[in-house]
């Protein structure tokens, strides 16, 4: 692998346009990263930048189209429009170069001119044609040491999803004119660490370079997308939420293995036995926040009937005196089939119980959905959720530190001896304590 682009770097364009240096100004050098000996420099002189094309396999292949946003220059009169970049769920909306005044149609601008090529490339029906398409490279003018110029934000890799006719307002003579504005799906690098590897687009620049031999250097979810076409686009999409959400076969032990035993034994414990289940998950969720390095305190066990919602009780410790604040923990716990899902609309039940400065733990023998997750991530749920996995590994853990490495001796230390109390406080009397 070369030199690469990473989401959310900040590289420095300085107008001296020198490839030799590496970082100028304690900031990557962006003429160093995009360098191609041989080629000429890739360049983000204007908002729209797309590279020659040149001839392979008997087509025409442009290596890639540049675009760079100035948010500083939004709603001037030169630039009346302001684009989006919605980084987080991977769309960007990024309006043309036509401006008041030109008497030229709207599409035939450069910049429009390579996007609305490069759009028909990106609607192509076949594999073999979107083969051939130009990817965007997305940028942003961001401002560093006090200055608006000469620097920029890598923002990812696109695919133009729809591009519109639209009317704008500007100019001098406070008059409308016609451009186009372009809806951009992100690309999902996540496998390749946010990363888009230089050498692609060097590969591409190539006569000599096949599209096929090109696109072996693509990202895996630009490789989908040649593959599929936009109906790959929800699954290849950049959502930044996504990245923090478990799939459901990584929460589950392997079949088989003495964690599955574990679990399944912890299940037939429980099943039907709801009260001593949640002692045990009151336990294992204290551990798991103090092993984060939390001071935790466990509480109790809520009664069967008027619980509000919440099995067990415990509080988060946080800085001391005046400089400190404690945080009413309420805890779920849920002794269910192994193979089972809880649903978003568990999690949301639980999180609707929490007050200001309240947070939420779920405990349970399955696997938490990957829409529950990612409602979880999205909306910024105050919750801590233990999946099955999580739960063998822990009581596996405690057995072998205080048992013998007996589990069941383990479990009954927790329901029988260590005593848990159960009672029908309510849950903000914890912080008196």
């Amino acid at each position: 692998m070369g030199e690469t682009l990473r989401v959310g770097e900040v590289l420095r364009y300085a107008s001296a346009k020198d490839p030799t240096e590496p970082v100028i100004d304690e900031f990557p050098n962006f003429h160093f990263v995009t360098d191609a000996p041989g080629h000429k420099k890739a360049l983000l002189e204007s908002g729209i930048n797309g590279m020659a094309k040149v001839s392979a396999g008997g087509r025409q292949r442009r290596p890639a189209i540049l675009i760079r946003s100035s948010p500083w220059k939004a709603g001037s009169e030169q630039t009346p429009w302001h684009d989006v970049f919605d980084m987080d769920n991977g769309h960007v909306r990024y309006f043309g170069d036509h401006k008041a005044g030109l008497s030229k149609p709207p599409g035939t601008t450069t910049g429009n001119a390579a996007l609305l090529d490069a759009f028909t490339e990106h609607q192509a029906p076949t594999a073999e044609a979107r083969a051939a398409a130009a990817p965007l490279l997305l940028f942003r003018a961001v401002s560093r040491l006090g200055k608006v110029k000469g620097f920029v934000e890598f923002c990812g890799l696109g695919v133009i999803e729809r591009a519109e006719r639209v009317v704008q307002w500007a100019g001098h003579e406070h008059t409308t004119f016609t451009n186009y504005v372009y809806d951009i799906a992100l690309i999902d690098l996540t496998d390749e660490d946010d990363r888009v590897d230089w050498d692609w687009i060097t590969a591409r620049r190539n006569p000599a370079v096949s599209d096929q031999e090109a696109l072996a250097k693509a990202p895996r979810a630009w490789r989908d997308w040649v593959k599929r076409g936009h109906a790959a686009l929800p699954r290849v999409r950049r959502r930044v939420a996504l990245a923090r959400v478990m799939k459901v076969r990584d929460q589950r032990p392997e079949s088989g293995s003495r964690q599955d035993d574990d679990l399944q034994f912890v299940y037939r414990q429980f099943d039907g036995r709801k009260h001593d289940f949640e002692a045990v998950a009151s336990v294992v969720a204290a551990r798991v926040l103090r092993g984060s390095g939390h001071s935790y305190r466990e509480g109790w066990i809520t009664r069967r009937s008027g619980d509000g919602g919440a099995d067990f009780v415990g509080r988060i410790d946080l800085g001391t005196g005046l400089a400190g604040t404690s945080l009413v923990v309420l805890g779920q716990a849920k002794c269910i089939r192994t193979d089972s899902l809880v649903s978003a609309e568990q999690i949301a039940r639980v999180v609707a119980r929490l007050r200001r400065g309240w947070i939420g733990v779920y405990v349970t023998t399955g696997a938490f959905s990957q829409p529950a997750q990612l409602e979880m991530v999205e909306d910024q749920y105050p919750i801590v959720l233990i999946n099955g996995l999580d739960l063998a590994r822990e009581l596996r853990s405690m057995a072998r530190d205080d048992h013998g490495n007996d589990l069941s001796a383990c479990l009954n230390h927790i329901v029988y001896a260590q005593g848990v109390p159960i009672t029908s406080r309510r849950p903000e009397e914890i912080l008196l304590e």
